[in-house]
């Protein structure tokens, strides 16, 4: 068999693979467990369904944090704020950070193990394109945590084209995780103050983020030259 038919198998496997994950999951769940989605609607029936899981309700929500970055079916703001409901605001930042990093992780090594030619299922070729360009440049690091930082930015395609660039896993993992933070914070709070029954802070906290948003949104641009500067102050150290 010559190299070009090994190649095209290969492709082939690849995009088997890939579809697999990001079709074969939801359509399993969507099949499976057709009631999954409408238990996870709001923190309260994220509540009643860990429940049942009771000892093993840490694991389920640590399962369904990785999956939502894998192939986004579970909503993450949900889970997010159920954190905060069902275990607290301590332990719910702790499994979130956890099982978001996990997510990460098998997304970006997921992407790189079956490479650039079976993102395009994922998004177009100048989108791809686009993401890849951008992480391959030197603002790379600050473009990301920008990502990150700001919500309602598609933060999985963003891991899917960190595998198929030149950025490297740790780097990229601890940024995202730190541009991560402030959102998580907000939602985990939410999600405890709910708990607590608390409103004036979920009010709060909301107003906060809604701003947060906006202003995150309007000057991302100057968000991306601070860090760059402070960036370029540290390598000069």
């Amino acid at each position: 068999m010559d190299r070009r038919k090994i190649k095209l198998i290969i492709s082939i496997l690849k995009l088997a693979i890939l579809l697999l994950v990001i079709v074969g999951i939801p359509v399993y769940i969507f099949t499976q467990y057709p009631d999954l989605l409408s238990k996870l609607k709001d923190v309260e029936a994220v509540d009643a369904y860990l429940e049942r899981y009771k000892a093993k309700s840490i694991l389920v929500y640590l399962g369904l944090q990785t999956l939502q970055v894998l192939v986004s079916v579970i909503p993450g703001q949900i889970l997010q704020l159920a954190g905060g409901y069902v275990f607290n605001f301590g332990a719910g930042l702790l499994f979130s950070f956890i099982g978001l990093s996990l997510g990460t992780i098998l997304t970006f090594f997921f992407a790189r193990a079956l490479g650039k030619d079976a993102m395009h299922v994922l998004m177009s070729e100048d989108r791809l394109n686009y993401f890849v360009e951008k992480l391959n440049s030197k603002r790379a690091y600050n473009i990301i945590f920008v990502i990150f930082l700001i919500p309602g930015i598609p933060k999985d395609l963003c891991c899917y084209a960190a595998g198929i660039s030149e950025v490297k896993l740790k780097p990229f993992l601890i940024i995202s995780i730190v541009g991560r933070t402030p959102g998580i914070i907000g939602s985990i709070a939410i999600g405890d103050c709910l708990y607590s029954g608390s409103y004036a802070g979920v009010i709060a906290l909301g107003i906060l983020g809604i701003i947060l948003f906006i202003l995150g949104i309007k000057y991302r641009e100057k968000l991306i030259k601070k860090t760059d500067e402070i960036y370029n102050k540290w390598m000069s150290k």
